[in-house]
């Protein structure tokens, strides 16, 4: 067992992590849309994480970022120290473990990886699983918005519209895009947005994990979303596109953000225009 750290890529295959379970620098997160799939069967090692923890507020935008001392108080309860590598996970193709790697990414937290395909291609390649619960020891760490340049606010968002310079990904499905179906106020989509379901992203014939990357580029640029562009994506509430924010990071786009406002906010105001 090594005592250096491990040098894992952000996109990680579960052979890899099957070789690294002993490293004593990993955290391995789970971060379950439903929390009986942690309880089922886990990778060897993991921890629990409830998703809602990912999310502050209340009311009409119940899923804005934690407040610094909340996301201290999270990661001091995972454990997490500057030295730590986290790896997340999760049930579903990699909404909330990319809503959790962004928050880290927030933080200024940079040695993460995903498990691509998580639980699901965990179990598809025949690693073993635990049932066993696992506390983290505890640690003190102090979190701060180091890189709030990840997060783009409703502000901004407005100011920028038409921008040349920016592409906006809507990782909803396309009847929420065209005002078809949703719960808030107001249906429909940010002016000049495109529509990319996170679903589209990942790859039902092999267990969840991201799909081909020359595909995906090139879904992508087919609807503008191209290296040059500062690239801003949401969903409904930042949960789909804490994937499809991943899904650009591990394509190579540099200045990729997200809304975490998202629809919940943009669709509940009376100040934000709205197409169909």
């Amino acid at each position: 067992m090594s005592s250096e750290q491990p040098q894992l890529p952000l996109i990680l295959e579960p052979d890899t992590l099957a070789a690294h379970l002993d490293d004593p620098h990993l955290l391995i997160v789970d971060v379950p849309l439903k929390a009986e799939s942690y309880r089922d069967g886990h990778v060897p090692g993991a921890c629990f994480l409830d998703y809602r923890q990912l999310l502050a507020g209340s009311g009409e935008v119940p899923n804005d970022v934690p407040s610094p001392a909340a996301l201290s108080e999270l990661f001091s309860a995972l454990g997490l120290t500057p030295e730590t590598h986290v790896v997340a996970y999760d049930d579903e193709g990699g909404g909330w473990a990319g809503r959790l790697l962004w928050t880290l990414e927030l933080i200024g937290h940079a040695r993460c990886s995903y498990l691509n395909g998580g639980i699901h291609a965990w179990r598809a390649d025949g690693h073993p699983l635990e049932t066993t619960p696992n506390t983290p020891a505890p640690s003190d760490y102090q979190a701060e918005y180091l890189n709030p340049g990840v997060q783009i606010r409703r502000e901004e968002l407005l100011e920028r519209l038409g921008s040349r310079d920016l592409a906006i990904w809507d990782a909803r499905s396309d009847a929420e895009y065209r005002g078809l179906k949703g719960d808030n106020r107001k249906l429909g989509h940010l002016p000049g947005a495109v529509n990319f379901d996170w679903l589209e992203v990942m790859d039902s014939q092999r267990d969840l994990r991201l799909r081909d990357y020359a595909e995906l580029v090139a879904e992508l640029e087919a609807r503008g979303i191209t290296p040059d562009k500062e690239i801003v994506t949401h969903c409904q509430s930042h949960h789909r596109s804490g994937l499809t924010w991943l899904a650009a990071r591990a394509l190579g786009y540099d200045k990729v953000r997200a809304y975490p406002g998202s629809w919940k906010e943009w669709g509940n105001r009376d100040d934000t225009p709205v197409e169909h």
